[in-house]
């Protein structure tokens, strides 16, 4: 049971963290989705572990009891969009972490208003300009739901700033060169 101060952690790390190629992996994802650490990404593996873990024990019950077990499993899948309605235990096996990742808020809000960064789209829910629903998130890990989707706004006090560009050509002299 343990103490309410003490919560159970919510992600296990990799069995070999120093694997080079699997290091590689982790930083280009981590720079894709705008991560602010490897936690983050652990996180995501480990859920994504859990609905596959619910998915093979489901494969192997009886029919009967698989009959009634897998339409709960695959309607919440269906509600947060990591799966289509017509989907089956296949698909959810073959699940990556991508596919999770890009249902985070984060990730949403970048695309959605075309920011340049995942670290703007971050910044900007940090700092409570997005809201669902009249409802304001400060979380960048939420995960997004395919009702909410659509209902996702931005705070007009959140001004994307473009890098000032230089109209005029810059002129360079050069030094003439005389011989005495």
């Amino acid at each position: 049971m343990g103490d309410p101060k003490y919560p159970s952690r919510v992600w296990k790390k990799p069995k070999r963290p120093l694997n080079y190629d699997f290091m590689m992996e982790d930083l280009n994802t981590l720079g894709n989705y705008g991560l602010k650490n490897k936690r983050e990404l652990w996180k995501a593996r480990t859920e994504l572990s859990r609905v596959r873990h619910q998915a093979r024990s489901l494969l192997a019950l009886r029919q009967e009891i698989r009959a009634q077990k897998e339409p709960v499993l695959m309607k919440s899948l269906v509600k947060i969009g990591l799966v289509k309605s017509d989907a089956t235990l296949d698909d959810v096996l073959n699940l990556a972490v991508n596919n999770l990742l890009d249902r985070r808020l984060q990730t949403i809000v970048q695309r959605k208003f075309t920011l340049k960064t995942p670290y703007q789209a971050r910044q900007a829910i940090v700092h409570g300009h997005v809201s669902i629903d009249d409802r304001i998130i400060t979380v960048p890990s939420y995960i997004v739901t395919v009702k909410e989707e659509n209902n996702i706004q931005i705070s007009p006090k959140f001004k994307i700033q473009s890098p000032v560009v230089n109209t005029e050509p810059e002129v360079i002299e050069e030094a003439s060169t005389e011989q005495i």
